[in-house]
This record gives structure tokens, C-alpha cells and sequence, in this order.
């Protein structure tokens, strides 16, 4: 960068991409880009995901405020780039999670750094989802809490693929219910 330039994000991320493996726009923020949305902020916090833990640099969260996680949310055999791709309007731009994949990075998220309302006001608004995509990332992911999540609020919010998601976990989930404390103290049950 020369003196008075100015640090565009796409670009920035894109650099990254290349020091930080697995690194993509992801959860909340993805799914804002590919236009589901539920609140408008003043100042986003960038949702950023990769393969394994990393710290991101000063300079870029000095410009980009970002969050980074590394939770390994899928099995090792799923390839890394499964539902990951460039925006239409930016094909040289950062890779990005599909909506599908960005949904399950959300839904880790609750309870962690992603407040559980606005999660679930976001999710109300995914009306349509490629079964195909959410039936292979349902049969990778590796976390309960996220599982149990999509079925249980697609089931309550009456999504038209909530039917496709309870067939995808059928016998996954266990049988218990499960039940973990937030950060901001309440308790989150999940039923199998």
C-alpha cells in the first residue's frame, strides 16, 4: 500500500486468502452478502472462518472489525471448498459461503459470539435452500447443537425444507435432550 491509498475489503480479504488456509466470509456475514439479512448494523463485525486456528492481523482489523473462528464444524472428508464460491458481482473477490454452509456457521455461532434471537429472525428468512448442498453438509456436520438447531427451529418456523432437514438427521441426533448455558446466562435445550 502507498501513502493515501485506501485498503478496499474484498481485495484485503482476497490477500489473506492466500496466508490463512480455508479463510472465507462465513456465517452471519455471508449470508448478509448473498442477501439474507435481518438488521442493518451501523458497522458489520466481518464473520470469518478457516481451517485452523490463526490470528488475524492488526492492520486488517484495524480497518475491517472481524471476528475469526477455526471450530472444526464438518469431517475431515468433506473437501474444504464444499460450498464455498466467489459472489456473482465478484468473481476475483474473497470466497464466501453459500447460503447453506454460511446457516450452519451461524447456527455454531449461537451462543458463543451470534445472540439467539437474531439468529433465528435470520433463519427466518432462508424460505429456500438447496436440499442437495444441506443434505451433504447435515451428513458432515460434527456438532449437535448445530444440527439440532436447523431441524428444531426450521420445524418451528414452518421453512419449507424443515421436512427435508428432519429426514437428513434422522438416528443422528440421539436420543437425550441437549442443553448447554449461554454466555449472556440463559440455557439453550435443544430436543432431539
Amino acid at each position: 500500500m502507498f501513502p493515501g491509498d485506501e485498503l478496499k475489503r474484498d481485495a484485503t480479504l482476497t490477500f489473506l486468502t492466500k496466508r490463512v488456509p480455508g479463510l472465507h466470509a462465513g456465517g452471519k456475514t455471508a449470508l448478509a452478502w448473498w442477501g439474507v439479512r435481518h438488521n442493518l448494523p451501523v458497522r458489520e463485525q466481518l464473520c470469518l472462518w478457516g481451517d485452523r486456528p490463526n490470528k488475524l492481523p492488526d492492520w486488517f482489523l484495524s480497518r475491517f472489525p472481524a471476528r475469526y473462528a477455526s471450530r472444526h464444524l464438518f469431517r475431515a472428508k468433506l473437501p474444504w471448498q464444499f460450498a464455498l464460491s466467489h459472489l456473482p458481482e465478484t468473481p476475483d473477490g474473497p470466497l464466501v459461503a453459500e447460503p447453506e454452509r454460511a446457516l450452519l456457521e451461524m447456527l455454531s455461532d449461537v451462543g458463543i459470539s451470534q445472540g439467539v434471537e437474531e439468529a433465528r429472525q435470520i433463519m427466518e428468512g432462508l424460505r429456500s435452500i438447496r436440499e442437495d448442498v444441506m443434505a451433504t453438509l447435515m451428513k458432515q456436520c460434527q456438532r449437535i447443537k448445530v444440527t439440532r438447531l436447523c431441524v428444531q427451529w426450521a420445524e418451528e418456523l414452518q421453512l419449507p425444507w424443515a421436512h427435508a432437514v428432519r429426514t437428513m438427521t434422522k438416528n443422528r441426533t440421539g436420543k437425550s435432550r441437549w442443553s448447554a448455558r449461554l454466555k449472556d446466562g440463559t440455557t439453550l435445550t435443544l430436543k432431539p
